[in-house]
């Protein structure tokens, strides 16, 4: 363990990831694979007493290494890509999804985590992500009641730093936890254009409240209606504009819990309308502040793809294990974080480079990938200087197969 250095470990925790692990032991039990070691990137597995002494020492410099090792990968995994995809990437504007994710801990003593609006003890990671690519591109790490606004602009800055080279005019993609014109202005003098979440005030229900009925327009690809209203809030750059939806809901629809999020969606006015019986529906609103100059119906439907962005960190969460921090101390929850991050980009690299999300079935999330590429029976031998790996006859065909000659053809194109 003397030669192994941040990288190394943090490749070893991906990987520990990405076989099933889900907790610092994991380690200790991986350790014991001696087939399976011999198939690793890194196959001196570190100890988890030793990833824990080490992960104490993880502060802003180290996470600062790591984020900038990600962003060379990143752009090396672009480079490698076929041609047609890689074309696709190009011929779009690169979205940058800025998306925070709350990971519940137990245990007060936990360094760095907060109690959230919910009363759950989190700390709360904030990935930003390369969306059209899902790739996640710089990260921060923040208790349950960080408000993430101040870092924004930095955060922004780190993940456009990260993007590969020849790429169109890049676009800021965020939520409501994001509305703040300072972060409009710095997408901007990044050369950026930005569409944030607007958080509904009674300014904006006013403005909601004198949109005409009709200058409502049917939605794309949903049950919903879409128009622009006069909302303008002060200190904004010049030029922004608001876009509003609505989405019918009936009172069956509608929970009697106060927290419901979905209650906070609804006009004050109709809310109490529609508790009292006296109306069949009302409408669910939400509102998006952009600088984009195109047509309504298309910014509000490319706006609704954060949702994918959404299931992207979930797989880090579910597929992964940033569901849980697995130490007291900070630090260490932080290299745990990028690891989850790290292994997160891995498998999409390796679904990109192998073909292996062109199935119908799409792009694997983590379980489906274990089972598919990852955690595979086989024996594994050497023969002429060169491993083998022997599968059952099942794998001898299809993804795992194929995944794997497109692996031997990269790593015989890329030299000793």
């Amino acid at each position: 363990m003397r030669g192994l250095l941040i990288g190394g470990v943090m490749v070893a925790l991906a990987e520990m990831m990405l076989a099933g692990g889900d907790f610092l032991c994991d380690l200790d039990h991986q350790r014991k694979d001696t087939a399976g070691l011999r198939l690793r990137a890194v196959s001196d597995v570190p100890a988890s007493t030793t990833v824990i002494g080490l992960g104490k020492r993880f502060d802003a410099m180290a996470a600062a290494q790591v984020e900038q090792a990600n962003a060379k990968l990143v752009k090396g995994a672009f480079a490698l890509l076929p041609e047609k995809r890689r074309s696709l990437l190009v011929a779009q504007r690169p979205t940058i999804d800025l998306d925070p994710t709350d990971t519940g801990v137990y245990g007060r003593m936990k360094e760095g985590s907060a109690y959230n609006y919910q009363g759950q003890l989190v700390y709360r990671p904030h990935p930003a992500v390369w969306a059209e690519a899902g790739w996640v591109l710089a990260a921060d790490l923040g208790s349950g009641t960080s408000d993430p606004r101040p870092q924004a602009a930095a955060l922004l800055e780190r993940a456009l730093a990260a993007l590969p080279g020849g790429l169109l005019c890049p676009i800021v993609r965020v939520d409501s936890g994001f509305f703040d014109h300072k972060l409009a202005e710095a997408a901007l003098a990044l050369g950026c254009d930005y569409a944030i979440a607007v958080k509904r005030t009674e300014a904006v229900w006013r403005a909601e409240r004198n949109i005409p009925d009709g200058n409502w327009r049917r939605a794309k690809d949903m049950d919903a209606e879409v128009s622009e209203c006069d909302y303008r809030p002060s200190n904004w750059p010049e030029g922004a504009r608001v876009i509003c939806r609505r989405v019918k809901v009936t009172a069956d629809e509608l929970s009697c819990d106060p927290r419901s999020r979905r209650r906070r969606t609804l006009d004050p006015n109709q809310l109490s309308l529609l508790s009292s019986c006296e109306v069949a529906y009302a409408y669910a609103y939400s509102f998006i502040i952009t600088s984009l100059s195109g047509d309504i119906v298309d910014i509000e439907a490319w706006f609704r793809m954060r949702a994918l962005v959404e299931e992207k960190i979930k797989d880090s969460k579910l597929g992964l294990a940033m569901r849980h921090m697995p130490s007291g101390y900070e630090a260490v929850n932080v290299m745990w974080m990028w690891a989850a991050l790290l292994g997160l980009n891995i498998s999409s690299w390796l679904q990109a480079l192998t073909g292996h999300d062109e199935s119908e079935d799409g792009r694997a999330h983590g379980k489906r990938l274990r089972r598919e590429l990852i955690c595979v029976a086989a024996r594994i031998t050497r023969h002429a200087g060169r491993i083998e790996v022997h599968t059952d006859r099942e794998h001898h065909h299809g993804g795992f197969a194929d995944a794997w000659h497109a692996l031997d053809v990269l790593l015989a194109g890329a030299g000793p």
